[in-house]
């Protein structure tokens, strides 16, 4: 059953530009100046979509001098495809049975 967070989480990634980030940060940790070399996008823009992961917990940060690398929480993606699993199997199981509500 999805509760409200995982609701928030897919909200959160469904943006298009915080999808890539977040495919992006899979890869390897980057900084700010990497990612907007890799999305095009601008740095003000980026880095709103980098304070929505972070306050989600999708994405943390790594000071590194001057400069503050983000890195992925594997955990967070790993609980969310685990509700996503459920629910297919939950489906799998539905179609299976050929469970249907009355009308």
């Amino acid at each position: 059953m999805l509760t409200s967070a995982d609701t928030e989480l897919i909200r959160v990634i469904a943006d298009p530009l915080r999808l890539r980030i977040v495919t992006l940060l899979a890869h390897e940790t980057l900084c700010t100046t990497h990612l907007v070399a890799e999305t095009g996008a601008r740095q003000t823009n980026l880095s709103n979509h980098l304070r929505v992961l972070r306050e989600a917990g999708i994405v943390e940060t790594e000071p590194c001098g001057r400069f503050t690398y983000y890195k992925l929480r594997p955990e967070i993606i790993e609980a969310l495809a685990a509700t996503f699993g459920e629910l297919a199997e939950t489906a799998r199981t539905t179609v299976e049975t050929g469970r249907k509500r009355a009308c």
